[in-house]
């Protein structure tokens, strides 16, 4: 009887899964493998992916950049509100999620209107006669945009973990002689590891497959694996090539999750450096 309870209440995640996961998958393997003229099977999508390797190690050099930009960032960030009250920590918290609920595609826009020529920033810069930069249509600008939307996801593990290192961990290290640098680095940087996978697994996989940030943001000269995939789907009417690319990306997510499941995961604690 119990057993049975268990299926009926798992039933709406299973359909769930299969409808809106599992389906679509499947629709994804079958045209990386199928011919888009005659529908036939084929490995001739894999092997074109060749020719976008060079676009793929952009994407992928961009996120990590922008992952590791976003940990020196957020880690400061959630080591100041871990340490707050209880009430500021809530407070901060809040601000930090805040700007997640604003439409993605808002918030993007938003800095076009701020580094454009004509931007907030070229015009101040103006009025102070320092000039105008270009920074639109630019690579930084792109890493930018990663970070700024991102940022949240790296803070939010980081914080996480760092709340609920033992204080009495720190206190021992400052008895046993350690100065605040070397509590850092032996005891609390040790256990706030998983968080920081965490975070950088956040940040990346979305980064390595956004478009819509390096087209509003970087321009025509800045094309990302997404971009390519986006592409294949809407303008060069190839789904099966667009699909095959999108399953060398999954692959790369799983990956990223499998190195974060292993060496990062809830059951991980971190370890202090003696």
């Amino acid at each position: 009887m119990k057993k049975n309870k268990s299926i009926l209440l798992s039933a709406p995640y299973i359909l769930w899964m299969l409808l809106f996961t599992l389906i679509p998958l499947g629709v994804m393997v079958f045209y990386a493998f199928t011919d888009p003229d005659t529908g036939a099977f084929t490995l001739g999508n894999l092997r074109d992916l060749g020719l976008f390797l060079p676009t793929l190690g952009t994407s992928v050099w961009y996120s990590l950049l922008s992952a590791i930009i976003c940990l020196l960032l957020g880690y400061p960030v959630a080591y100041f509100i871990a340490h707050r009250g209880a009430v500021a920590q809530k407070i901060l918290y809040m601000l930090i999620m805040l700007p997640m609920c604003m439409s993605f595609l808002l918030r993007t826009l938003a800095w076009v209107g701020l580094l454009e020529t004509n931007g907030i920033i070229n015009v101040v810069l103006g009025k102070l006669g320092l000039g105008t930069v270009e920074a639109i249509g630019t690579s930084g600008a792109v890493i930018l945009g990663m970070v700024y939307n991102y940022l949240p996801y790296m803070i939010l593990p980081l914080y996480a973990i760092i709340v609920k290192i033992d204080n009495r961990l720190i206190e021992a290290a400052e008895d046993l002689g350690c100065n605040g640098l070397q509590v850092f680095g032996r005891v609390i940087l040790p256990l706030s590891v998983p968080g920081i996978l965490s975070g950088i697994t956040m940040v990346f996989v979305p980064a390595v497959s956004t478009f819509y940030i390096s087209q509003k943001l970087g321009g025509a000269e800045t094309m990302l694996i997404g971009d390519i995939i986006e592409k294949q789907f809407k303008t060069s009417n190839n789904p099966n090539l667009g699909a095959a690319l999108s399953l060398l990306l999954m692959l790369m997510v799983l990956v990223c999750t499998g190195i974060m499941n292993r060496f990062g995961g809830e059951d991980e604690e971190g370890g202090v450096v003696v």
